[in-house]
């Protein structure tokens, strides 16, 4: 028999081995494989779906609260629940930090799940992508199994003129086989990876839907406890409005943080107030820190019943929390793409994030000023104020006692601070955080507390 013909027997051969050998991975079915189809569904893009997903989660959150709005009983739980603090001031204050800490957990919980499920789909599209690339090979050997069958052509047992040609063909294959048992161990591996990832990314989705749930729910909690506070207010609607409308006038004619500071405690009596009340803590901490009557920081902070500081500004170096779980984009002294340095820290956040404030202090402005979006200033004494700029939406009265850790504000669903050349670069919404010290911006880095893990960009 000629030589190409018993190669051509041998390539048949070893085709049917092979697919022996791969079928119990790869199911067959009995028509013609097509190998563009194959290829095409096996490339589907997992991270844009995640995208959409992602959506969803979101859609799923607003269908939660929305869910949790129209539940009658939970609605009364929450009410009697909030009734109960019978406007004590300092559980009401607790209860408020407490419920905003769980609440910026859950946010940072629902970040670090959609994180590993972006993961877990770039994954499984290099799978996906590595499958299709050896997916011709493979509709290639389908095809020549289903043309000549699973068992040997009978003419290489029957026909004894053909034992030669049978002995190169078993040569041939004995080359080629290891190389298909390789070939088919990494698909078997594979395709494993490939059904753990897709069980992993369920149980991350099944995972996300808690989470969703648990933060409609602090929010719920949140909101109700930020409207019983405000119950107790001791300014009065009319007058509160007075010099809202006052300090809004005043945001419109200066051009500075600095102006608008120094204007607003001159000028609004609730922040000419706030500055007088935080001279007086500062004068009465320094005296109780000349005759040793200071409290520790932890006993200090604990009483959340407190109408003044936990201590002076300048002794709270490291202890300040974050106002917002996110991402730094941008610290201090950083170049701002402008031709200019950054005078505070940018975060990007999740759209709708909560914000605490960083420390006790009184509110001396909160609206809109100038490219900044919402402005919050708190003086936190020691000539020292607190500038939170970029929120949609302010939680908190001209004129009202904060404390470290309360919420004060909530973040949009996109960036509405242009405080910086940082905020036009990102997608996400951006809190604007500066500390100024008589008048001027000054770097934040010492205050923070527990940001060694925190990552910066930019």
């Amino acid at each position: 028999m000629a030589q190409g013909a018993w190669r051509g027997r041998a390539v048949r051969w070893s085709a049917t081995v092979a697919l022996a050998t791969l079928l119990p991975l790869c199911p067959v079915r009995a028509e013609e494989p097509k190998a563009p189809e194959a290829a095409t569904e096996m490339t589907g893009n997992p991270v844009d779906r995640l995208s959409v997903e992602k959506q969803s989660a979101e859609g799923a959150l607003e269908k939660a609260a929305a869910a949790l709005a129209q539940s009658e009983e939970r609605q009364k739980a929450l009410a009697n629940e909030i009734a109960a603090l019978e406007n004590d001031r300092a559980r009401i204050n607790a209860e408020l930090i407490k419920t905003a800490r769980r609440t910026q957990e859950a946010e940072e919980a629902i970040s670090a799940t959609e994180r590993r499920l972006l993961t877990l789909a770039a994954n499984e599209k290099s799978i996906r992508a590595s499958l299709a690339e050896r997916r011709g090979v493979l509709a290639e050997l389908l095809a020549a199994l289903q043309r000549i069958g699973r068992k040997p052509p009978p003419a290489l047992v029957a026909r004894p003129d053909d034992a030669l040609a049978a002995v190169r063909s078993a040569i041939l294959l004995g080359a080629v086989l290891p190389e298909l048992r390789v070939e088919a161990d990494a698909l078997a591996a594979d395709l494993a990876e490939l059904v753990g990832l897709e069980k992993k990314m369920t149980d991350e989705r099944d995972r996300l839907k808690g989470e969703v749930t648990t933060l409609a729910e602090e929010r719920a909690r949140l909101q109700k406890l930020i409207e019983e506070k405000k119950k107790g207010g001791e300014v009065s609607t009319a007058s509160l409005e007075a010099e809202r409308k006052t300090a809004g006038e005043l945001a419109g004619q200066v051009t500075s943080l600095k102006d608008l500071i120094g204007k607003l405690e001159t000028d609004i009596a609730a922040a000419r107030g706030a500055a007088e009340a935080a001279a007086k803590a500062d004068a009465e901490a320094a005296v109780a820190k000349a005759e040793g009557k200071e409290k520790p920081a932890k006993v200090a902070l604990a009483d959340t019943g407190r109408i003044t500081p936990a201590m002076a500004f300048d002794d709270a170096r490291g202890l300040a929390p974050l106002p917002v779980k996110g991402v730094i984009v941008r610290e201090y002294g950083a170049p701002d793409g402008i031709g200019g340095e950054a005078k505070g820290r940018s975060i990007a956040t999740r759209a709708g994030a909560q914000v605490v404030a960083p420390a006790d202090g009184w509110v001396v402005y909160a609206g809109a000023f100038r490219s900044y979006g919402q402005l919050l200033i708190v003086n936190v004494g020691g000539g020292y104020h607190i500038v939170l700029a970029g929120m949609e939406r302010i939680d908190v009265e001209l004129g009202q006692f904060v404390l470290a850790g309360e919420p004060v504000a909530v973040m949009g669903t996109r960036k509405l601070a242009s405080a910086t050349a940082v905020d036009i670069l990102s997608s996400q919404p951006v809190l604007y955080v500066e500390f100024r010290k008589d008048g001027t911006a000054i770097d934040s880095a010492p205050w923070w507390a527990g940001t060694t893990d925190e990552k910066a960009r930019g």
